[in-house]
């Protein structure tokens, strides 16, 4: 229960603390998904819509307006999308691909 209710928190946290990231300068991502750290030589892959999110971040918007805009493209709620935008936004930070501003 306390796990559920840590993972809860976290991502209800995202528009509450509108947490600001850029993709670093260096990071190519295609439009097939192929992502590419020339610093570290690692490459990953993410689909359409990871590749839409990390499109939107490398164009300097905020946190706030990518949730808008993937709740304008497509049909969830944004709770589902604030939860799954933070674990990605967390991820591409550990992997060292975003930084926060």
């Amino acid at each position: 229960m306390l796990s559920w209710v840590l993972i809860t928190s976290l991502s209800e946290g995202l528009k509450k603390c509108n947490m600001n990231v850029r993709i670093k300068s260096n990071v190519a991502v295609s439009d097939s998904g192929f992502v590419f750290d020339p610093s570290t030589g690692d490459s990953y892959s993410v689909n359409p819509i990871g590749v839409e999110i990390i499109q939107l971040l490398k164009e300097k918007s905020s946190t706030d307006d990518v949730l808008k805009s993937i709740l304008e493209r497509y049909e969830t709620d944004e709770k589902t999308i604030d939860k799954d935008l933070f674990e990605f936004i967390q991820l591409l930070l550990n992997l060292q691909l975003a930084e926060k501003v």
